[in-house]
């Protein structure tokens, strides 16, 4: 405390996290639900100290990770360690934050905390299992083995009691997407298996479009995708970036034409007439909005 310098032992790949004291696996950070670490200025060095010794770990594409926690210095740091190990990270102060980039963008996995403002972690992971598969790892300050328990039954994939160690944090996401194919969990509510807008049905499990008079139309896996994607998000404007998001999770090239191409394609095989298009609009400086009312089976 009250170093102003660099530490006199800075962390390396083989020293423990905090200093040479402190065992690897122990505690990076006092975290307490819905307040600050008790030694705030000791706990956020350490922290630090974790993020600067993270090692990243190559994966062929970026898995997306939404950190749902209510103390935002504590997520920022959190999402920087994880940041700096090759995963995407966005991150939500409570459920309402949380639905809203779960409807937005595609995520591989959910950092849960257990206390939150409003609608607690309980609850959150209880509404997401009714409609979802999303991998969730809980973060709790309740070290009851019943807490663990309820968060598991109610679908949970994994939990981790604070205070926790960011190095384990990073491992059990890790496992947690290995278990579950890689990228395997985004939330696309792929278990509503059939919609149905203007006489056609799209069927997500055979990942095919049927007309009013019910032979297939011939999709590409990328037109199939950005179509199941409006098709569950009717009346909403989408922009470029949120669909190439939804539909192949990546970020915008600086010159990205990929979106306009594909729903070009698409309105030649389900619009009466292309050039004036009804159902996929274009909105101006907005990007698309599908118009059409869609039944879910």
């Amino acid at each position: 405390m009250g170093q102003t310098g660099p530490p006199r032992n800075p962390p390396g790949p083989n020293r423990p996290l905090g200093g040479p004291n402190r065992p690897l696996g122990g505690p990076i950070l006092s975290l307490c639900v819905r307040c600050r670490p008790q030694k705030h200025s000791d706990a956020i060095p350490l922290l630090q100290a974790g993020i600067r010794l993270g090692h990243k770990v190559g994966v062929t594409s970026t898995p997306h990770i939404l950190l749902v926690e209510d103390d935002r210095e504590i997520s920022q740091l959190v999402a920087r360690y994880l940041r700096g190990n090759d995963l995407r990270v966005s991150l939500a102060g409570d459920a309402r934050e949380m639905d809203r980039l779960l409807a937005d963008s595609r995520v591989d996995l959910i950092v849960l905390d257990l206390m939150l403002p409003g609608e607690d972690g309980l609850s959150v992971c209880r509404r997401l299992r009714a409609h979802s598969s999303v991998p969730i790892l809980m973060l709790t300050a309740k070290s009851e083995e019943i807490d663990r328990i309820v968060g598991l039954e109610l679908g949970a994939d994994d939990y981790l009691a604070k205070p926790f160690n960011p190095r384990e944090l990073l491992a059990r996401i890790r496992a947690v997407l290995r278990r579950g194919g890689a990228n395997g969990g985004a939330v696309r509510d792929e278990e509503v298996r059939r919609l149905s807008f203007a006489g056609f049905v799209l069927d997500a499990g055979l990942r095919q479009l049927l007309n009013p008079d019910g032979a297939q139309v011939a999709l590409t896996a990328a037109e199939f995708d950005l179509l199941h994607a409006m098709c569950l998000r009717p009346g909403r404007v989408l922009s470029r970036d949120q669909l190439l998001d939804l539909t192949q999770g990546r970020a915008p090239g600086p010159f990205e034409r990929s979106i306009d191409v594909l729903v070009s394609r698409i309105r030649q095989k389900i619009e009466r007439d292309p050039r004036n298009p009804e159902m996929i609009k274009t909105i101006r400086s907005g990007g698309y909005v599908f118009t059409p009312d869609v039944v879910r089976a």
